[in-house]
């Protein structure tokens, strides 16, 4: 086959993807772990939290941008997001006789772990580098597992029981492909970015409570400059700041999606100053708080 092959891959799971909903925007499926996204027009950066995942795009392309790294991912590339990652996206070719189309598939960590012990792979080498967010083309193994997965959409008899399966079958091609040495390395019991994976677990279910770096540094078996040193190698920023970003995020949801004001959502996330909330949203959005929520219903 030609070098860029993974183009031509694409296209049939493209036209079916189209073809489940004919309106731009986010859409769940039948199938819990898995939403297609659909995109008529390039759109502006938008500041998320990528979580654990695989993105397929099938068509289109679109731009993240982590700290100073900015990271292009077209038609016929996979992305893998090893943990719960703050970035900034933005489809960047996308129209209505050509919409950007993607897939995206939610991960189970303990599914990875237990699949990466059963094919008992050889011991990697501390020189491993962990990358939070891997792109690559796909290969014909993995959509292949993708169009069966997103046929299961319209197969109520069989979905239960081949989900699981199909699911373990995209963990064990992630592995073994060329993704697999950064998913591997994150399986990897005992490692300094195993550890710092689950303390970032650990945050993103408690970062509304008030949080020291001692006490995470004990967490991941560190002492508290090894495990600034470590977290920001892994992420790309600080743990405070990290947080910090979790907990705008989450504010910001609460505004747009439960429709709690300014003072309402910096209570919920654990700010005592609402004026210190509103300078550091401001700083990280781009906007004052209620300006910004409204420029997203404006997109959406």
């Amino acid at each position: 086959m030609v070098e860029n092959n993974h183009l031509d891959l694409v296209k049939p799971l493209a036209q079916k993807v189209s073809l489940f909903s004919k309106k731009p925007g986010d859409h769940k499926s039948l199938i819990p772990e898995l939403t297609m996204h659909i995109r008529n027009t390039p759109t502006e950066p938008l500041h998320c939290i990528y979580t654990l995942s695989l993105a397929v795009i099938l068509q289109g392309a679109k731009i993240l941008s982590i700290e100073d790294k900015v990271l292009p991912c077209s038609a016929g590339q996979s992305m893998l997001t090893t943990f719960d990652l703050p970035l900034v996206s933005h489809v960047s070719e996308a129209n209505r006789h050509q919409p950007f189309v993607a897939m995206l598939l939610k991960l189970d960590y303990n599914m990875i772990l237990r699949t990466a012990a059963e094919l008992n792979f050889p011991k990697q080498t501390s020189s491993t580098i962990f990358e939070p967010l891997s792109i690559h083309n796909v290969d014909s193994g993995l959509v292949d597992a993708l169009n069966r997965l997103f046929e299961l959409e319209y197969n109520d008899a069989l979905r239960d029981s081949l989900l699981p399966l199909i699911e373990k079958e995209v963990v064990i091609r992630l592995l073994q492909g060329p993704h697999g040495p950064h998913l591997r390395k994150l399986a990897l019991e005992g490692s300094p970015s195993s550890h710092i994976v689950r303390v970032i677990s650990w945050l993103k279910q408690n970062f509304m409570r008030p949080i020291h770096i001692d006490q995470l540094a004990e967490q991941a078996h560190m002492s508290a400059s090894s495990f600034r040193q470590h977290f920001k190698s892994i992420t790309g920023t600080s743990p405070l700041q990290y947080l910090k970003t979790l907990r705008l995020q989450e504010a910001r949801d609460q505004m747009f999606i439960n429709g709690l004001d300014a003072n309402q959502a910096s209570g919920v996330v654990g700010y005592e100053s609402p004026s210190q909330f509103s300078r550091e949203y401001s700083r990280l959005f781009g906007l004052p708080p209620q300006k910004d929520v409204q420029r997203l219903k404006q997109q959406v």
